[in-house]
């Protein structure tokens, strides 16, 4: 099973670049963040002729939202994460056949707002970790896949590329990544690509930054033991960061051996 996370910050921009992945990697589920447009907006019908069934949510128009699309039948459990409630769309839960749940996310980015912004972001890890606690000891194969706006250490982003108060490598942000490793979650990238072996960039700003590969690693896969056993193959999509008019977000994918 091969999984993927995409944020396409901006779908109905995006669509060419999104079924082009779809026609390279085959990936059984997609999971989309920033496709900044509402649940009905979505462009489905872009991607009837693909084989894959999409379910969108978005609820704020021109920001956030997120979507999941399959090629393998899946049963959506939830659009928002347990624990508050959410007027932003950032969660999807699903289950497939084989009794894996996956959840994809779009964590806050927690620079904007000020210091009510970044609590909002810690809350929404620390929720993160609550619903991960629970399928852990619930012995479910599970994995979170996204944007989680944290580069976990100094490897996962080009040297000064951000300063140490962005809420992306503040140690309060990082501190709360590392929280569910502890539990028990395995950063499927990393463990295939170790920091010796040079840093696997997700994440370029726009301008020259790509060409200089001043970027940053905020788009991860993280398993679930029983997950990471079945761990075959992770990488990142850099051609879809390379094209034309791009997301700013390259994709991950992961394979599951069966």
């Amino acid at each position: 099973m091969r999984l993927a996370t995409f944020n396409v910050n901006s779908i109905r921009r995006r669509v060419p670049h999104l079924r082009r992945f779809l026609a390279r990697h085959a990936p059984d589920l997609v999971f989309l963040q920033e496709t900044k447009c509402r649940t009905e907006e979505f462009p489905a019908l872009e991607f009837a002729d693909t084989g894959y069934r999409v379910h969108a949510h978005g609820q704020q128009g021109g920001r956030n939202g997120v979507a999941v699309l399959g090629r393998i039948d899946f049963e959506v459990l939830a659009e928002a994460l347990p624990g508050e409630e959410d007027a932003q769309a950032r969660f999807l839960e699903v289950r497939v056949a084989d009794g894996v749940q996956v959840a994809g996310i779009y964590l806050p980015n927690g620079n904007s707002g000020g210091e009510d912004g970044f609590a909002y972001k810690l809350r929404w890890l620390e929720r993160l970790a609550a619903l991960t606690r629970a399928r852990l000891d619930a012995f479910t194969p599970f994995a979170v896949l996204g944007d989680f706006n944290v580069c976990p250490t100094d490897a996962d982003l080009a040297p000064g590329a951000l300063p140490p108060t962005d809420a992306l490598v503040r140690p309060e942000s990082r501190a709360r990544f590392r929280a569910l490793l502890h539990l028990g979650m395995t950063d499927a990238l990393r463990a295939l690509h170790p920091m010796a072996a040079g840093t696997p960039f997700t994440y370029w700003d726009y301008g020259p930054a790509f060409e200089s590969n001043r970027g940053l690693r905020i788009d991860h896969v993280l398993l679930s033991p029983e997950l990471a056993e079945r761990l075959a193959d992770a990488g990142v999509d850099i051609t879809a960061r390379s094209e034309e008019q791009p997301s700013d977000h390259a994709p991950v994918w992961c394979d599951l051996a069966t």
